[in-house]
């Protein structure tokens, strides 16, 4: 299991088999906002894992909105936001 999986075996996002990973860490700001609510609108029954190097603050506002539900796990240098339809 890579470690984006394991992290994403700690929330409640429902398994599947479609899943995007989106590695945002090197991307400045707005970007990672961006690019996540870009792959979110497109998304029917899967999940998108956003890895970041920090806690997506400005994103979960925007997903709430957006009728998303999301979990999110920190470990070390990293950060993995789980994120699929209510």
């Amino acid at each position: 299991m890579s470690g984006v999986d394991t992290l994403l075996a700690e929330t409640d996002a429902p398994a599947t088999d479609s899943r995007e990973v989106l590695d945002v860490r090197e991307l400045p700001p707005p970007e990672p906002l961006k690019q996540t609510l870009e792959t979110a609108a497109d998304l029917d029954d899967g999940v998108i894992v956003q890895v970041n190097d920090r806690v997506p603050q400005h994103l979960f506002p925007r997903l709430d909105d957006r009728g998303f539900a999301y979990e999110t796990v920190e470990r070390d240098d990293r950060v993995v936001t789980a994120i699929w339809r209510a």
